[in-house]
């Protein structure tokens, strides 16, 4: 089925949508559509060509850099975990990212009363699980089925965390309370997201709307960072006459094309432009960069 769907999706789809003048596929992209304010890529969709698994990585490898190029991927580095340090102001995250330390091994060491270099690659694997999944309002039984354990036993890693973060526990009841008392939640610059069902009856309806009034203002924070750091690049560009080209967004990255012989300056230059953004943030915002003949290599 997996097979099956990268050849019905992508293989035998992305050729057809060659543009005959260009000899390139041009994806669109929509202002309003996610709700949360991220841009929506379609015809083709270009935001979800799979990176996890090895064959849907084959297909990135079919973006190429024409000749006497290379393609430059800049990607932020857990922007909403930063902006979550940020907008809770919780002492332990905070540290943990001014102090440049991998966030998911600090969150490991911390859960469960560990040092860093105690931290195994399997506790790891877990922090990262409990850090995104609290970002996006996960239960104990939605995390309890990520890591393949006990609602127990998750709902203990859960209590752990909050113990260790109490700005993050603190910021969530305040989302929930702010949005069931204005019927909104905001993103940093001021965008509004308004949650009708937040006071739903309906509990299921209910929960959504909650996990939404926690998740909304650290993904529409990120979406608004990366689009202000776009216009921001674009008229960089401009102004230097530089020869690169803005090919792509993919929520937290950013795809160039750039010149074989600049490539590594104008790298370097682009993700220092993208941090720019986040003068604002009480954290540093970083964006890290690879280079590549084609997607795959670049993002790799």
């Amino acid at each position: 089925r997996g097979v099956a769907k990268l050849k019905n999706t992508y293989t035998d789809k992305l050729p057809e949508l060659i543009n005959p003048r260009t000899g390139r596929v041009h994806t669109s992209y929509h202002q309003a559509v996610a709700a949360t304010g991220r841009l929506s890529s379609s015809d083709p969709n270009l935001q979800n060509i799979p990176v996890r698994s090895e064959e849907g990585r084959k297909i990135r490898q079919a973006f190429l850099a024409p000749k006497g190029k290379k393609i430059v991927a800049c990607d932020y580095s857990q922007i909403e975990l930063r902006i979550m340090a940020h907008l809770s102001g919780d002492k332990g995250l905070t540290d943990a990212f001014e102090k440049g330390l991998d966030i998911h091994r600090a969150t490991a060491a911390e859960v469960w009363g560990k040092t860093l270099e105690e931290v195994s690659d399997n506790d790891r694997r877990n922090a990262k699980a409990i850090n995104f999944g609290l970002i996006y309002g996960i239960s104990a039984f939605g995390l309890a089925r990520n890591l393949n354990i006990g609602r127990d036993e998750a709902q203990s890693h859960m209590n752990a965390f909050f113990t260790r973060y109490p700005g993050v526990k603190d910021y969530m009841e305040r989302c929930k309370a702010g949005a069931k008392e204005q019927g909104y939640v905001e993103t940093l610059a001021g965008r509004r997201l308004y949650l009708p069902d937040i006071g739903a009856r309906n509990q299921q309806a209910r929960q959504y709307a909650e996990r939404t009034a926690i998740n909304a203002p650290l993904q529409g924070t990120a979406a608004d960072l990366i689009k202000q750091a776009m216009i921001d690049i674009d008229r960089w560009l401009q102004g230097q006459d530089a020869p690169a080209k803005m090919i792509m967004q993919v929520h937290d990255e950013l795809v160039f094309e750039v010149p074989d012989a600049q490539a590594q300056t104008l790298a370097k230059a682009l993700a220092e432009r993208m941090e720019a953004v986040g003068q604002g943030l009480s954290v540093p915002l970083i964006a890290e960069f690879g280079i590549g003949a084609n997607w795959d290599e670049a993002h790799g």
